[in-house]
């Protein structure tokens, strides 16, 4: 468990003596731990390739094989302790997680000045725990160190411990897992971390048991151990420890060189089309094998190199890739057919058995990717998952005050009852429920089937459980079913001799029936805690799918989440994003004291989110706090020597590393999100250095870019949109009024990757024009609403007719292909 070997070439020679001095001063030579070679013999998990890295895994035993890597074992679901024999000063927190421990017996201090301060006034190490709240083996460390009080004793009495919630705190998750992941060769959660009082690392890992097993060594004897080094051997666990954060300092490094533009888009987006098709697995979609994540990075992606590859065959490649992936994932059980959403990941191949866990930011994008394939394939089923979607997000991760809440647990008590709760169990359902719960039995079906007969056929609902053994380790979805979409509805109409239009409605009795008795049961966790990121993501995901469909209750929650946003999670007198707020007691919304300041990603989100709700909604008060906003991220992050944005403030001084995420994973990297915004910003409002700080952002990550695109894919389509220049679509006409609406949706029918939508009225001192004197020359052309495409300004002959602008869309995407 505390083998630091770096794994990163361009520092190998300067790391690895230290980190084996280091794992030789808390191993003994004769210890039981160490190979005949001098390294410390421990485990290493299967990890997840670059572009999916979301160190979270299900529930079994964590996979390893005997090798020196720390021992990373990934994180989700959980329960919470119900007897309050202990509290400790996280019951004053508001975060979900951090709650979860305010009765621990360890002296637990939330990240902040007064534990530096004990940490320097009494010259103990830190010990540095980092979790969430829907994290499943953060909640098994929990229950088997944490409440232990022998453990919570042992770390009180020589540690300073702190608590850490890495969806509060994403700079000081990301500053401490870059530090396990290049000491270890791999990260996820519960992440835990040893700490000089000045915060420099030495040790860390992520989950231990609370005693030795087998080779792995117990977080007791770990403890026990950093204990006694810290007497004994201080200098060597210091020198080591700063030595490996200096390396780090250099390695993460990104910069531009002198002079460097950005790299060849045309190459750069091939060779990320190239490294995705290599990792596609064909049968069910996804990239790899098992686990599979959603990716909707890469998913938009390949729709948007499709787009400006549409007759060539590696442009339908790409497009067949999303399609499938995107259809798979529909029918299988991460997809929750009864109560809507998406689960977090699949755990085989088939998209069939998921980590039951809900993340609000999986809703948003798989949303925007669902209604982007609705654009493109013109297929009803996808704009039919879009708004299953957003049907959930409606339902349960909303607020009433507009915000959304950021998670919601794998695991909840089963129906039965019983003071264990159970990965699923809210979600998945036995042969004998089914048919109890739908016993009716159909007119006119074949052999006089009931309506559980029909259901079960089409879900793959079998009497033993339809999961797999090695899906479930621990045995809690033994003779359970996923539902899984196993035959289509015309299939299973012609099997019960019904038609289809009958099989359709009585499936969705069916599920609707089967909904209400899943809101009786015990419902897993809820973490209420909003974030601006993520609700950022979803405010884009409303404004997209309300635009494409002409959804007005779409359209107004959109306008619902970004006054939310502007409300509580802006300050204007400080001109600064706040992180979070928080559901009180009451169901009204908190905030702590001092508020967390938000984050890059917090921005871009939020500004992305903003120019989709303008052009969604064509108001200028969204453009304009954009810009703001932009404005404000800049002063904040932008790095004025060598490009791109840091992804915390610079002059927090507790934060050792200074980041540029160089990663679109789970979420987008924010300095992938800011390219875009910065290159839309720059035609809205004219301001050409935006243009260049979207080139010199793209340059400083030249080197990822060209060598490893599919770390980037988000990047990459950036890049793209550089290279073949944003067209501008201008919209005159009265904003309510039908013939701009039909406009409107002739633009929203299409998917259209490089573009800026812009409304201008009457007006002639309005928002735009002010900004951009080439509108001056546009209007309405006999008086009925009128379009105009242009690039760089030099435009189209005036359009009034949808269709003829559609037209007019489509052949300019052919140009451009030609291009």
């Amino acid at each position: 468990m505390i083998r630091l070997a770096w794994r990163r070439s361009a520092s190998r020679n300067s790391l690895v003596e230290p980190a084996r001095l280091l794992a030789a001063a808390f191993l003994r030579a004769d210890g039981p731990l160490q190979d005949s070679g001098g390294h410390v013999r421990c485990f290493r998990p299967i990890l997840h390739p670059p572009s999916e890295r979301s160190p979270t895994h299900r529930r079994p035993q964590p996979a390893y094989h005997l090798s020196s890597p720390v021992f990373m074992s990934m994180a989700s679901g959980g329960t919470s302790p119900t007897h309050h024999k202990h509290t400790n000063r996280l019951a004053e927190e508001r975060s979900p997680y951090l709650l979860q421990h305010a009765h621990n017996p360890v002296d637990w201090y939330p990240w902040g000045q007064d534990a530096f301060d004990k940490a320097k006034n009494e010259d103990k190490p830190i010990f540095l725990s980092v979790g969430y709240s829907t994290c499943h083996w953060c909640h098994v460390m929990e229950r088997e160190s944490f409440e232990d009080e022998e453990i919570g004793k042992i770390l009180s009495d020589n540690f300073v411990c702190i608590k850490v919630d890495r969806e509060e705190r994403p700079d000081v998750d990301k500053v401490y897992m870059t530090f396990v992941q290049a000491t270890s060769g791999g990260g996820g959660w519960p992440m835990s971390v040893w700490l000089t009082p000045d915060l420099r690392p030495f040790i860390g890992g992520t989950y231990f048991p609370p005693t030795d097993h087998a080779r792995r060594p117990g977080l007791k004897t770990v403890l026990n151990r950093i204990i006694e080094q810290w007497q004994n051997n201080r200098p060597a666990l210091e020198s080591s420890g700063e030595r490996i954060l200096e390396a780090l300092k250099k390695s993460t490094a990104v910069a531009a060189n002198p002079g460097q533009g950005p790299p060849p888009a045309p190459a750069v987006a091939s060779r990320c089309f190239q490294q995705l098709a290599h990792s596609y697995e064909e049968e069910y979609g996804g990239f790899r094998d098992a686990p599979k994540f959603p990716t909707p990075v890469n998913l938009m992606f390949l729709m948007s190199y499709w787009s400006v590859n549409r007759s060539t065959s590696e442009g339908v490649e790409a497009l067949q890739m999303a399609l499938h992936t995107l259809r798979m994932m529909a029918l299988g059980g991460i997809h929750d057919h009864v109560a809507q959403g998406f689960h977090r990941y699949s755990t085989d191949s088939s998209w069939h058995v998921p980590h039951f866990e809900k993340m609000l930011y999986d809703q948003a994008q798989l949303a925007v990717a669902y209604i982007t394939a609705s654009q493109v394939s013109g297929e009803q089923m996808f704009a039919d998952v879009a708004k299953d979607i957003l049907l959930y997000v409606s339902r349960d991760l909303s607020d009433k005050s507009g915000g959304f809440y950021s998670a919601e647990d794998a695991d909840s008590v089963p129906p039965s009852g019983g003071p264990e709760k159970r990965e699923g169990a809210f979600c998945v359902w036995t042969a004998s429920e089914v048919r109890e719960l739908l016993p009716d039995v159909i007119e006119g079906a074949a052999g006089a089937a009931t309506l559980a007969d029909i259901f079960m056929h089409h879900y793959g609902v079998k009497e033993q459980g339809n999961v797999a053994l090695e899906q479930d380790p621990h045995g809690e979805l033994q003779g359970q079913n996923v539902l899984i979409v196993r035959y289509s509805v015309e299939l299973t109409a012609a099997r019960f001799g019904i038609s289809v239009e009958k099989a359709n409605e009585l499936l969705a009795s069916a599920r609707t029936q089967m909904a209400k008795v899943r809101e009786s049961r015990p419902r897993p966790h809820l973490d209420t805690k909003m974030l601006a990121s993520w609700s950022g993501l979803m405010l884009s995901a409303y404004a997209a799918v309300g635009a494409v469909l002409g959804d007005e209750a779409s359209l107004e929650r959109a306008v619902q989440a970004g006054n939310f946003l502007k409300e509580h999670l802006w300050d204007a007198d400080r001109q600064t994003i706040l992180r979070s707020c928080y559901r009180g007691d009451e169901m009204e919304v908190q905030q702590i004291s001092p508020p967390i300041s938000g984050f890059l990603d917090d921005y871009a989100f939020v500004i992305r989110g903003s120019l989709d709700l303008y052009e969604a909604t064509l108001r200028t008060e969204w453009l304009q706090w954009a810009e703001e906003l932009q404005q404000r991220q800049d002063a904040l992050f932008w790095d004025g020597q060598d490009g791109g944005y840091f992804c915390s403030d610079p002059g927090d001084g507790a934060v050792l590393l200074r980041l540029k995420e160089d990663q679109d994973g789970a979420e987008p990297s924010a300095n992938s999100v800011s390219a875009s915004n910065l290159l839309r910003l720059s035609h809205y409002s004219g301001r050409r250095e935006w243009l260049q700080r979207s080139r010199q952002l793209l340059a400083a990550f030249s080197d990822r870019l060209t060598k490893v695109p599919i770390a980037l894919p988000e990047m990459v389509q950036a890049l793209m949109a550089q290279h073949y220049t944003l067209q501008q679509i201008v919209i005159c006409g009265q904003r309510d009024a039908p013939d701009t609406a039909g406009l409107l949706a002739a633009v929203n029918s299409l998917f259209l990757p490089h573009k800026v939508l812009m409304h201008i009225d009457d007006d002639a001192d309005g928002f735009l024009r002010q900004r951009l004197p080439a509108l001056s020359s546009m209007s309405q052309q006999g008086g009925v609403a009128t379009a105009y495409v242009c690039q760089d300004f030099t435009c189209s002959l005036p359009v009034t007719d949808p269709q003829e602008l559609r037209r007019l869309l489509l052949d300019g995407a052919t140009e451009r292909q030609t291009e």
